[in-house]
């Protein structure tokens, strides 16, 4: 049952996103949009205790090593952020994924990959295949890193995983999913069911993302774009997290039922009454709390067995 705290967060971000659509932010440019993101993200996002950043640069981006005392050396989290493929950054999602990295005791490499529309598919898909194979020239071992995205780059890590599959690379260990974004096509039951309940996510929004994404030539089906019309053979452990009031909990729900059916491991957990990417409220919510919990004691076991 969801807690008393999660019904009244749930209410705010509602609240919130009201707010930001009465003041016109989605009819402003893309930069000020992101930027507007940015601020906010720095006001409400903290690093967890105990937790650096190391700035770098990789093939061009600009990506972050995030660390707590804790971490082993050799392991590794990819961490692909969300935000539909055009928004987000390190600022918006660096508070998840060094929540995520302290959790597991590793460290978590973060790269700010390319971001439509200045930038449409594939050019996302080829800076995480980039990060990855930049990762190996450094020495660490495929069995050793972990990929992890929400949203957007929960659907990015799949795709990555299947071009390094299909050009006979070896793969990372495993795929952590945050309510991934895998179906472009908005096909899913939930886009209707909760359209209504979902606080952040609207199907006319996501359509245009997806276009946006997926530019005037590619379709919307293509396999690295939704991977969830991809053939999943051979792909490592699947580990997805989703919520019920969200509209992309078909999207975990087909990914999960896909890739068992081309015989991968997965384990898939529905949370009740959580929204899309409820993991990134942090400490203040105890279902993020959990959930992160839960994601770091996986990431443990997957390394460790």
């Amino acid at each position: 049952m969801p807690s008393i705290r999660s019904y009244f967060f749930e209410k705010g971000i509602k609240l919130s996103v009201k707010r930001a659509l009465k003041k016109g932010l989605s009819n402003r440019a893309m930069e000020e949009q992101r930027q507007m993101l940015d601020t906010v993200a720095r006001k409400l996002g903290k690093l967890p205790k105990n937790c650096k950043v190391e700035k770098l640069q990789i093939e061009g981006l600009y990506a972050e090593w995030i660390s707590s005392e804790n971490a082993v050396e050799d392991k590794v989290i990819l961490y692909l952020h969300g935000g539909g493929y055009a928004f987000c950054s390190a600022t918006t999602h660096r508070p998840l994924a060094a929540s995520i990295g302290k959790a597991a005791g590793v460290k978590v490499l973060f790269p700010e990959y390319r971001l439509a529309p200045e930038h449409p598919f594939p050019a996302a898909v080829d800076d995480a295949v980039n990060v990855y194979q930049w990762l190996l020239r450094q020495g660490y071992q495929p069995s050793n890193i972990i990929f992890a995205g929400d949203s957007a780059g929960g659907g990015l890590s799949v795709a990555a995983a299947l071009v390094l599959r299909d050009q006979n690379e070896p793969l990372p260990r495993a795929l952590v999913c945050l309510s991934p974004w895998v179906d472009l096509t908005s096909s899913g039951e939930s886009y209707r069911k909760n359209n209504d309940v979902d606080p952040y996510l609207t199907l006319p929004g996501v359509k245009d993302a997806a276009r946006m994404y997926a530019g005037k030539e590619n379709p919307l089906d293509h396999p690295l774009i939704s991977p969830v019309f991809a053939d999943l053979t051979g792909l490592p452990p699947l580990y997805i997290q989703a919520g019920n009031h969200e509209i992309l909990q078909s999207d975990a729900e087909l990914l999960a039922h896909q890739a068992r059916k081309a015989g991968v491991k997965v384990s898939l957990k529905v949370w009740d009454g959580m929204w899309h990417v409820w993991q990134i409220s942090g400490p203040r919510l105890p279902e993020a709390k959990k959930a992160i919990r839960e994601m770091g004691d996986y990431i443990k076991k997957v390394f460790n067995s």
